[in-house]
Order: C-alpha cells, then sequence, then structure tokens
C-alpha cells in the first residue's frame, strides 16, 4: 500500500482545493471548443479579461468571473500563459466555494451554464471530500520542495501507455497523480518513508515497482496501474482505488477528478495547471515552484 500517515495523507488532504471547469464531451484531452453563450464573448474579437481573484463577497460576480476563465480555457489557441492563469483562477473559485456557505455555492452555479455548473459542484464536492481528511492540521509548513512537473504531454504518454498495457483508464492514473503530488510537484519523504510522484512505501514498490524507478514519472506511474490490476481494476475501480488508500473521501474525490476528464476534453490540461496548496493551522498557502525558497503566498479567508 502506499503511505497515508505522512506526506502522501498531508499532500492528499492539504494540498487541496478546486477549481476546473469542463464541457460534457468525451475525447482526447485537448482544448474544448469555444463556448457560444454571449456571457463569454468578447467585444470586438478581444480577449475577456482574466480574473486575478475570486469575488467571495458576490455569487453574481464570482459567476461571471468563471465565465471568463472558461472562455479562455475553452478558446482554441488561447496563449499558454492565458490558459494556465484561467486554470489557477478556477481553482482558486472552486476551492472559495467549497469553503463557503452551500447557500452561496449554489447561488454561483445556478448562474453557470448547465455544462460548467455540473463540473463545478463535482469539484467542489471533491474539495470538500479532501478537506474532511483534514483531521489534524499541520502548525508549520511542509518541508518539501517543489518542483516544476514534467510536461502535460510527456504524463499523458506515460498514463495512456499504462491504459494500452493493463486496461486501467489514463484519467484515473492523472486523477492519483493529481491527488497525490499535484503531477510530480510535490518533492518530499513522508514520515513512513514513501517516496515518488505516486507515493509508494518502498515495500509496495518491491511488489509493483519492478526495476523501476520509484522518482521516475513513468516506472511510477506503471506500478499505480499493476497496483490497481492487482486489487481489481479496471473491472472495480472503487475498490482498486480503496487498496490505494483506505478512505471512502480519497475513492470519491479520484473518481470525481477522473469522470470530469473523461467528459471534457480540456479538463486534463486545466488539472495540470493546479498549484500546491497547502492548509495549516494559520490558513492556506499556495507553494509555488522553487519552493522552499521561494515564499509562499497567503489566500485570503473566503
Amino acid at each position: 500500500m502506499t503511505d497515508r500517515s505522512g506526506l502522501g495523507r498531508r499532500a492528499v488532504a492539504l494540498a487541496v482545493s478546486a477549481g476546473l471547469l469542463a464541457s460534457c464531451s468525451e475525447g482526447s484531452p485537448d482544448r474544448d471548443r469555444p463556448a457560444s453563450s454571449p456571457t463569454m464573448a468578447a467585444p470586438d474579437g478581444a480577449r475577456p479579461a482574466l480574473p486575478s481573484a475570486p469575488a467571495t463577497d458576490s455569487a453574481a460576480r464570482l459567476a461571471r468571473q468563471l465565465d471568463r476563465a472558461t472562455a479562455t480555457l475553452r478558446a482554441r489557441g488561447a496563449p499558454a500563459a492565458d490558459v494556465r492563469r484561467a486554470a489557477e483562477f478556477q481553482q482558486l473559485a472552486v476551492r472559495a466555494i467549497a469553503t463557503a456557505r452551500p447557500a452561496f455555492g449554489r447561488k454561483v452555479t445556478g448562474l453557470l451554464d448547465p455544462r460548467t455548473a455540473r463540473a463545478t459542484r463535482d469539484d467542489a464536492r471533491a474539495a470538500v471530500l479532501l478537506l474532511s481528511m483534514l483531521t489534524n492540521p499541520a502548525q508549520e509548513l511542509p518541508r518539501w520542495r517543489i518542483v516544476r512537473p514534467p510536461p502535460a504531454q510527456e504524463l499523458l504518454g506515460h498514463y495512456r501507455r499504462v491504459q494500452r498495457r493493463l486496461g486501467v483508464h489514463w484519467s484515473y492514473l492523472a486523477a492519483i497523480h493529481l491527488v497525490e503530488t499535484r503531477m510530480g510537484r510535490i518533492r518530499g519523504v513522508s514520515t513512513a518513508g514513501a517516496l515518488g510522484p505516486m507515493q509508494f512505501l518502498p515495500t509496495t514498490w518491491d511488489l509493483y515497482g519492478g526495476d523501476g524507478d520509484i522518482q521516475d514519472p513513468g516506472d511510477a506511474i506503471l506500478a499505480a496501474g499493476r497496483l490497481l490490476v492487482a486489487n481489481g481494476a479496471p473491472g472495480d475501480m472503487a475498490g482498486a482505488l480503496w487498496h490505494y488508500n483506505p478512505s471512502d473521501a480519497y475513492v470519491g474525490a479520484v473518481l470525481s477528478y477522473a469522470r470530469t476528464m473523461r467528459r471534457s476534453p480540456s479538463a486534463y490540461h486545466r488539472y495540470f495547471h493546479w498549484r500546491v496548496l497547502y492548509t495549516h493551522q494559520r490558513g492556506t498557502h499556495v507553494l509555488p515552484v522553487g519552493y522552499p525558497g521561494k515564499q509562499p503566498v497567503l489566500l485570503p479567508e473566503s
């Protein structure tokens, strides 16, 4: 089993919030087609201004902000920097919904396009599930290094190779990778000794890692696929995921993220840009690439 007592559990429960909007179509993870909603259209062909922070004091304004971010994420040919900023905003926006009063979230989603509303609700519920695992917040920031992950297409290639080889849909592997280490951004060793981008104990790695390197993304993703298959995948994904982490909240969140990626051609790329958020007793920080050398940013309370 992977470790749940140290880095594994903290990476799951603390590096958490949500913020993905998706369409309902199946397909490969390329960008969605531009939405036809007039609220998402920019005047005279100009791109809508990207919001910088969620409007937690106004459901209507937050819904408009999410519309603008969605327009960027669905637009073919949108600049990479704009896509990244839009995805980062959505992560914070849905975190705000997840931590606000339920009535506020219902007001926001009630003003959104139905496709966007469903994905927003799903991601907010996933965030709530993961936050429920946080029973003992740390007093200090973690002794992690935050690094730049491998390119999105490189990781997608690893997930898809495991799907072809073992039959586990790539979206489940991506969702585990997202929850465990934000797709490889978190580098550190748990108190129980769990290692690598998919968080394996060395004893578990001996069972599923083969001759691979526990720190190598491709080897670790393949080992995760082997662990899932040994425990019922692809026929019983919920049961297999429970063996990855024996927590109903964990299983529910991973299933939700995987489902969103299967529904939306652009969801994977949006999840890829999620940053590491760490909650402790004094608040939630964004841990940027370069941490601990680069200072974390304390988020305002919702």
